[in-house]
């Protein structure tokens, strides 16, 4: 079996600050291992249920935040950006048998971590088809439209929350709580273990059931913080009101080319 990770850190255990997310500051370290540590949890779990081929997309700022030598010998990591408009998701093909999300977080507009936020903090939301979109909606319909199943999300509780009303068949691990401008976490070690048990679950599992489910429209509706980045220069992006603006398409590709040139 094929497996594709991809492993964003504002979801990682114990993450409460910027500073913490970020190359350096000096708490990065200890956070920058703590998201490897987590990524090979989720490694060796899918690898427990039989996975032999792993691609990890190091998803998180520079995409150079994986400690290699902490990942298992077997796993191949994708680090930097690529050149397309897969984003988080480079280098996925149909031919994963799955798709793991490790250290993901709670989108923008978003109460239920401290750092919430959508691919940039210039974002006040992000919608699709109406419901409020995290990058774990956007990845998951890429994976979707590729027909790869989504077998473990890992984060905050209000993202595995978001995730269990989209599809309550996906595996997920809650690492943490956001109160406020806080957060409460499980203790790291622990957030190991559950994370490996699930990986192997996850895995185990019928394919068509893990799904991210794939409409045959979409709305996107992008709200900005600042009125001045609302605008109408990509091929069918309107304006709808000084900070807002939106697009609509049948083809997934479609929305994630605007994606890459309107965020």
């Amino acid at each position: 079996m094929k497996l594709y990770v991809s492993a964003d850190i504002e979801g990682t255990t114990g993450i409460t600050l910027w500073d913490e997310t970020e190359n350096g500051h000096s708490r990065y370290p200890y956070f920058a291992e703590q998201m490897t540590r987590e990524v090979a949890a989720a490694c060796q779990g899918a690898m427990d249920a039989g996975v032999t081929d792993i691609l990890i997309k190091d998803a998180h700022d520079s995409a150079c935040n994986l400690i290699p030598t902490l990942l298992p010998e077997d796993a191949r990591l994708f680090r930097g950006w690529g050149s397309d408009i897969l984003s988080m998701m480079a280098g996925i093909d149909r031919d994963f048998d799955g798709v793991f999300f490790t250290g993901y977080h709670s989108g923008a507009g978003m109460d239920t971590n401290p750092l919430s936020h959508t691919m940039n903090t210039r974002v006040q939301s992000v919608r699709i088809n109406g419901i409020l979109a995290p990058e774990l909606m956007i990845n998951g319909l890429t994976a979707a439209y590729f027909g790869v199943p989504v077998r473990l999300v890992t984060g905050d509780r209000g993202l595995c929350d978001w995730l269990r009303d989209i599809n309550p068949n996906i595996e997920t691990v809650a690492v943490s709580e956001g109160r406020g401008r806080g957060s409460i976490s499980i203790h790291p070690h622990k957030a190991l273990r559950l994370i490996r048990e699930a990986a192997c679950r996850g895995m185990q599992k019928n394919a068509a059931d893990c799904l991210f489910p794939l409409p045959d429209h979409f709305r996107v509706e992008i709200a900005f913080k600042d009125h001045f980045r609302a605008k109408s220069a990509y091929p069918g992006v309107i304006r709808t009101g000084p900070c807002e603006v939106a697009f609509e398409a049948d083809d997934y590709m479609d929305v994630l080319r605007m994606l890459d040139f309107v965020l």
